[in-house]
């Protein structure tokens, strides 16, 4: 099952008059999606936003997680790569900068998600970023956006937690990470290792959407690691 966030792909998208777009909220939502599909066991598969939104739910139902697959879903300092320290300043005061939200949602910044990092951009499906700056052009996205944006800071803030949890309940875990992704870069995968110590990490040549040119090396690593933890 891979559900859409209020906000994203096929999921509504209320006014945030009427949604508070927070990860809090996020994660709240999903959680009672589990629940009235009354999915109690689960393994989680998680990637960029999906991080934050997923910690917060095994935090909250630790013995419900059989086990955790990590991509490029970041929870230490080390892996903020360099563009964080502009997204800190928006943080700090978001009217004094507003240039950092439009780049954000910009094409080009939509584009590089995809691609920079990557060693094969023709691989990638130029549909990835066309049809994403389509929804982001959509009404009303660039609240939602700007909202999410702003809350992000709660997740940095909430890493020392996460942390503390990993060390605490030690889930069988498998990253496997775009080592060239320039958003959340190689050392954030490395750090997982503190806290995780028989974590199963493999670095791959790829960028943020490692999936997108990793897939079958992906998926192997995936079986190979289901079959070893009988999950």
């Amino acid at each position: 099952m891979a559900p859409d966030f209020p906000g994203f792909g096929q999921s509504d998208a209320p006014p945030p008059s009427s949604y508070a777009y927070t990860f809090d909220n996020l994660a709240k939502t999903t959680s009672a999606l589990l629940e009235q599909l009354k999915i109690n066991k689960y393994m989680f598969f998680l990637h960029d936003y999906g991080g934050p939104v997923g910690f917060r739910i095994v935090s909250a139902h630790p013995e419900r997680l059989q086990a955790l697959i990590i991509q490029n879903a970041n929870a230490y300092q080390e892996g903020l790569g360099a563009k964080w320290a502009g997204i800190a300043q928006y943080w700090a005061d978001p009217k004094a900068h507003p240039e950092v939200f439009d780049a954000f949602v910009s094409l080009a910044a939509t584009e590089q998600r995809h691609t920079l990092g990557t060693s094969h951009p023709e691989r990638y499906n130029p549909d990835a970023w066309t049809d994403e700056y389509a929804h982001l052009s959509k009404p009303g996205q660039r609240e939602i956006q700007a909202s999410l944006l702003y809350d992000y800071r709660t997740n940095v803030a909430s890493y020392p937690a996460w942390q503390a949890w990993l060390r605490r309940y030690k889930p069988p875990t498998l990253l496997v990470w775009g080592r060239n992704d320039p958003s959340f870069i190689a050392p954030g995968a490395e750090a997982f290792k503190r806290d995780l110590p028989d974590a199963e990490i493999h670095l791959l040549d790829a960028g943020h959407f490692a999936l997108d040119e990793k897939n079958d090396e992906i998926a192997s690593l995936i079986l190979a690691f289901l079959a070893k933890h009988s999950v």
